[in-house]
């Protein structure tokens, strides 16, 4: 059984000039244990799926349609008061930034403690004890004297870390975790890269990692989505994603990564930009950039569609019409 399931997900932003659709009726299912990479371009919808999971998006965006379900459970229509429960002790989050996931007036120890006695029914020593396990179990060097520091004390690597024992300190089943290591240099990024693999193995934890680099991606996750204008265009294993990509978006993506075997003057890049929310063209929603689109792509919105080992919005592997280009 999965443990998240995002069921025709459509989240809108209701406007003076109209209502903006920011998700188009998404849908991917999260196993316990695995790893499930989100990546696209800057306005893809990636960090608007995470917020809607987590249950923190912001007035006036709203949930139109479609369900999330955790372990079976339908928690979009919860109110804020039941989602504050649900968030922490089944979810925990892990944003891009951790300043600003940490008060920088309260120690560390103390931000740790009293998110763990707010999910869970532990003493003050228990809470402490747990505290400074989970600084260790994320590789806080000497945790039982650094628990009182603020956060200012710790590089930006270490307060990620302490973002990620927060994140982890109410045992949550599902960890969303929107860019952790972009802020961070390429050492600090492999430790945390390893960490975050680390909790999936030991803890059972699902992740859902959102971020723009397809490297991380290679290196961490089991299965990835790739997003473009608030729908998925391909989801698939991650070997097979980015070895055999079967969306053209997919591949313009993999192209624009520098080949260190190859000399040549020019980067490959996708011609064009990604349509703003109120002028998402008809059909599928790439044609305009999409050196393969022919006319039905102009007409028709595609369905994700069996692509080998993936699947791929495209109407290119239709087969009970045989596209030609």
């Amino acid at each position: 059984m999965s443990l998240l399931q995002v069921q025709d997900l459509v989240v809108e932003f209701p406007t003076r000039r109209g209502t903006l659709r920011a998700l188009d009726h998404i849908s991917f299912e999260i196993a316990p244990g695995e790893i499930l990479g989100v990546v696209g371009e800057s306005g893809a919808g990636k960090s608007l799926t995470g917020a809607s999971i987590i249950g923190l998006l912001e007035p006036p965006g709203r949930v139109a349609s479609g369900q999330i379900l955790l372990e079976g459970q339908r928690i979009d229509n919860l109110s804020s008061d039941q989602m504050r429960h649900i968030r922490g002790r089944k979810i925990g989050a892990i944003f891009q930034d951790p300043l600003t996931s940490l008060n920088p007036l309260y120690t560390i120890g103390r931000q740790l403690t009293e998110t763990i006695q707010a999910h869970l029914p532990v003493s003050n020593e228990e809470a402490l004890r747990r505290a400074v396990g989970l600084l260790e179990d994320t590789g806080i060097p000497g945790a039982a004297e650094r628990i009182d520091h603020f956060p200012h004390q710790f590089s930006g690597g270490m307060r990620q870390r302490v973002v990620i024992a927060l994140a982890l300190a109410a045992e949550p089943k599902l960890i969303v975790a929107d860019e952790p290591t972009t802020a961070l240099d390429v050492s600090i990024q492999a430790q945390i890269i390893q960490l975050l693999k680390s909790v999936c193995k030991d803890r059972g934890a699902a992740v859902m990692l959102i971020t723009h680099d397809m490297g991380v991606i290679a290196e961490t996750c089991d299965r990835v989505a790739v997003m473009y204008a608030g729908r998925i265009a391909e989801i698939g294993p991650v070997h097979e994603v980015i070895n055999q990509p079967a969306h053209p978006y997919t591949m313009g993506l993999m192209a624009a990564i520098p080949d260190i075997t190859v000399d040549r003057e020019r980067l490959n890049q996708i011609d064009g930009a990604m349509p703003r929310l109120n002028a998402i063209p008809p059909g599928c929603a790439y044609n305009p950039r999409c050196p393969r689109a022919f006319d039905r792509c102009t007409r028709e919105r595609p369905d994700l569609l069996q692509a080998g080992a993936t699947r791929a919005a495209c109407w290119l592997h239709d087969t009970r019409v045989e596209a030609t280009a």
